[in-house]
C-alpha cells in the first residue's frame, strides 16, 4: 500500500495557489523565526494575502473544509449550545445544526480533545471545519449579547456575506456533489432557515428559482408571493441538490420534473414537505409545498361561512346519501372544507375513506387512500375498490375525468355519502360540467344534493388597517353608491404584516342547495344562466356580493373583494342604496345576513357553459 502523500504546509500552499512568491514566503519564514509569530496571521495583517486565501491554504494544509465566517454561515441559535465562556475557551463557534451534527468552526480542527469537550457539552455529533481564531473571537463577541435572531441573519444574507472556502482531499476528491456544493458551505444553514421562515410565516409554498443574477428564493403568504432571499450566483446547483436530497429525490437527474416529500421538525412540531422539480432554460425550478396542521382549520365556524350558509352546508352533510360538490380554482381552499365536512361527520359508528391526490393532512378515524397513478391506481379504480369497503362517507380528493364522475355519481345513488371537488367558476357551473363530461341529466339530478363554490379573500391586518375612500371605479366595479365610501377599510402595512396590509384569509362562498325547481332544471340539462338565476330566486348570493359584504364590514378592502371574484359574477337585485350600519369587529362567519351591500343586477351571462335542453 502507497503511503498517503504529505500535506502541504500552509506557505507552501499559499506559493503553489500564486498568493505569494519564494521571495515574499522567505523573508515571511525570516519574520516568523524572528517574532515567532504564526506565519498565516502574519501575512494576512501585513497585506500580503487575504484571509479567504490564508483559510483556503490552512484546509489544503490540514485536509479539513475552511471557512471565512459571515452571517450567511451562522446560526444564532445554535450559539447557545456551547455558550461564550466554553466557545471562547475551545476557540470554537457552533454554525448550524442538522439533525443530529452540528458543524463548528474551530482555529485547530485537528484538537480531538477539543472535539470530545463539544460531544460532551452538546451531545451530538461533531463535524469541525477550520477558521481563523481572530474571526472565531469576532462573532463570539457579535452572538455573545443574545440580541441576533433569524430575521437579522436572514436580512444580511446577501452576496458580500456568503464566502465560502471549499477542500478537497490530498488523495481523493469529495464523494458527491452534494459534497462538492453544501459540506463546507452556508447551503446547509440557507435552506434550513428560509424553510424555518416559511413554517413560521405561514407560508403554503416556497419557491426557489434560477435566474440570470443566481437565485430568487420566494414564499406565498395568504395567496400571494413575497419575496425571501436572492443568493449570490453560483449556489443555485448546492441548493437544489440539498432540496433534492431532503426530499429523497435523483440528484443526478436534471432533464425530467420529479416530486418528492419528507416531513421535518420545525417550531416544536413535525411539518410535511411535498417538493416538486421542473427543468427550466435557467435551471431547475423547485416549489415546496408547506402542509402544516397548525394552519388547517377544520371546524366550519372557522372558515368563513355566514350562518344561513353553514346552516345550509350543514343540512346538505346530513342526507344520508348523495353528491356534494366544492368548486373553485387551484389554492381557494376546497380540501380544507371537505376536511372540515369529514370532521363534522367522523364518528365511530361511521366508516369513512378518502382517496387523495396527494393526501395531504392526516386526520383521526378516517381512511385515507394515496392516488398511484405510476401503478394504475387512480381515482375511479380506487372508488370501486373502496365500495367494496363497505363506507358509509366517501371523499374524492378531485374529479378529474368522465370515468371518475361517473363512479362518483353511482356510488351516491346507491346510498354513500360522497364529497368531491371540481374545477369550475361557481357553484352552477357545477352542473354543466359534469354533463359535459358525460353525465346523463337524470342520474346527476337524482345524485347531486348541492354544490359549494369558494374563493379566499385576504382580510385586513389588525395592527395597521385604517379607513380610507375606495376610487370611483371601485365603487362602480362593486355596484355601490358612493355614500358608502367611509364604511371601508384596508391595512396601511407594517413589520406584522410584511407590509402587505393583509393578515390571514377568509372564506368567501356561494352555496347552491338543490331544491325540487333546481332539480327539475338538471333534469332538463338546462343552461347554466338558467340554474344561477333560479339560485338567485331562493337568495342565494354570488361570491362578487359575499366579497363585497366582507368589505362593506370593514374585513378586508373593496379592492380584494373584487379582485378575487369574477367580473361576471351576478350581484343580487336591489335598491341602489348604501347598507344601513356597519358591523365592527365582525369574526369570519359571524357576519349579519341583513348587512350586505345592495347593488343591481346585471343579467347573468355564461357562454362557455350553456348547454341545449336535452
Amino acid at each position: 500500500m502507497s503511503a498517503r502523500p504529505r500535506a502541504k504546509r500552509v506557505g507552501e500552499a499559499l506559493l503553489s495557489a500564486g498568493e505569494i512568491d519564494a521571495q515574499s514566503l522567505e523573508r515571511a519564514l525570516a519574520d516568523q523565526r524572528r517574532t515567532g509569530r504564526l506565519l498565516g496571521e502574519m501575512l494576512v495583517d501585513q497585506g500580503t494575502v487575504s484571509r479567504t486565501a490564508l483559510v483556503r491554504a490552512l484546509a489544503e494544509s490540514t485536509g479539513i473544509p475552511g471557512v471565512n465566517l459571515r452571517h450567511g454561515l451562522v446560526d444564532p441559535d445554535v450559539f447557545k449550545l456551547v455558550g461564550e465562556e466554553e466557545a471562547e475557551r475551545l476557540k470554537a463557534l457552533p454554525l448550524f445544526l442538522v439533525r443530529d451534527e452540528l458543524t463548528v468552526a474551530l482555529a485547530d480542527p485537528t484538537s480531538l480533545p477539543t472535539i470530545d469537550r463539544l460531544k460532551n457539552l452538546t451531545g451530538l455529533k461533531i463535524r469541525p471545519v477550520l477558521a481563523l481564531e481572530t474571526n472565531i473571537y469576532d462573532f463570539i463577541a457579535k452572538y455573545r449579547a443574545g440580541d441576533v435572531d433569524v430575521n437579522e441573519f436572514l436580512a444580511s444574507l446577501g452576496e458580500s456575506n456568503v464566502d465560502i472556502v471549499e477542500n478537497e482531499a490530498v488523495d481523493e476528491g469529495p464523494s458527491s456533489e452534494l459534497d462538492l456544493h453544501s459540506g463546507g458551505s452556508p447551503v446547509v444553514n440557507l435552506v434550513n432557515v428560509a424553510l424555518l421562515t416559511a413554517v413560521k410565516d405561514g407560508a403554503s409554498d416556497l419557491h426557489v428559482e434560477p435566474n440570470k443574477h443566481g437565485t430568487r428564493i420566494r414564499y406565498r403568504v395568504d395567496g400571494m408571493l413575497r419575496e425571501l432571499m436572492n443568493p449570490p450566483p453560483g449556489m443555485h446547483a448546492a441548493i437544489v441538490s440539498r432540496i433534492k436530497v431532503i426530499g429523497q429525490m435523483d440528484i443526478a437527474e436534471r432533464r425530467l420534473p420529479q416530486e418528492g416529500r419528507v416531513r421535518i421538525a420545525a417550531e416544536g412540531r413535525d411539518i410535511d414537505l411535498r417538493v416538486s422539480s421542473m427543468p427550466t432554460l435557467l435551471g431547475e425550478k423547485l416549489v415546496i409545498r408547506v402542509l402544516d396542521k397548525k394552519n388547517l382549520r377544520v371546524r366550519l365556524e372557522d372558515l368563513g361561512f355566514t350562518p344561513s350558509d353553514r346552516d345550509t352546508f350543514t343540512r346538505v352533510l346530513n342526507q344520508p346519501h348523495g353528491l356534494l360538490l366544492v368548486t373553485g380554482p387551484t389554492g381557494s381552499g376546497k380540501t380544507t372544507t371537505l376536511y372540515s365536512a369529514m370532521d363534522l361527520l367522523r364518528s365511530p359508528e361511521k366508516n369513512l375513506v378518502t382517496v387523495e391526490d396527494p393526501v395531504e393532512y392526516q386526520l383521526d378515524m378516517i381512511n385515507q387512500i394515496q392516488i398511484r397513478d405510476a401503478i394504475g391506481f387512480g381515482f375511479a379504480r380506487a372508488l370501486r375498490s373502496i365500495l367494496r369497503q363497505d363506507p358509509d362517507v366517501i371523499m374524492v380528493g378531485e374529479v378529474r375525468d368522465q370515468d371518475t364522475a361517473r363512479v362518483a355519481v353511482q356510488a351516491a345513488l346507491t346510498g354513500h355519502l360522497v364529497l368531491a371537488t371540481l374545477h369550475t367558476n361557481d357553484a352552477p357551473g357545477a352542473v354543466a360540467r359534469l354533463l359535459d363530461m358525460g353525465i346523463e341529466p337524470y342520474l346527476l339530478a337524482s345524485a347531486l344534493n348541492g354544490a359549494v363554490a369558494q374563493r379566499l379573500c385576504r382580510t385586513n391586518c389588525a395592527g395597521c388597517e385604517t379607513r380610507y375612500h375606495p376610487s370611483e371605479q371601485a365603487l362602480k366595479d362593486a355596484q355601490l353608491t358612493p355614500n358608502v365610501r367611509s364604511l371601508f377599510r384596508r391595512g396601511g402595512g407594517c413589520s406584522q404584516c410584511g407590509a402587505s396590509g393583509f393578515l390571514g384569509r377568509v372564506g368567501v362562498y356561494e352555496m347552491m342547495e338543490i331544491t325540487p325547481a333546481l332539480r327539475q332544471l338538471v333534469y332538463d340539462a338546462a343552461p347554466t344562466d338558467q340554474l344561477r338565476a333560479e339560485l338567485r330566486r331562493t337568495g342565494s348570493k354570488s361570491l362578487r356580493t359575499q366579497a363585497i359584504g366582507l368589505a362593506v364590514h370593514g374585513r378586508t378592502s373593496l379592492e380584494e373583494a373584487l379582485r378575487v371574484t369574477r367580473t361576471d359574477d351576478a350581484l343580487e337585485p336591489g335598491n341602489n342604496r348604501a347598507p344601513s350600519a356597519q358591523p365592527t369587529g365582525t369574526a369570519p362567519g359571524n357576519s349579519s345576513d341583513s348587512a350586505e351591500p345592495t347593488t343591481t343586477e346585471p343579467t347573468p351571462t355564461d357562454p362557455t357553459t350553456k348547454r341545449n335542453a336535452a
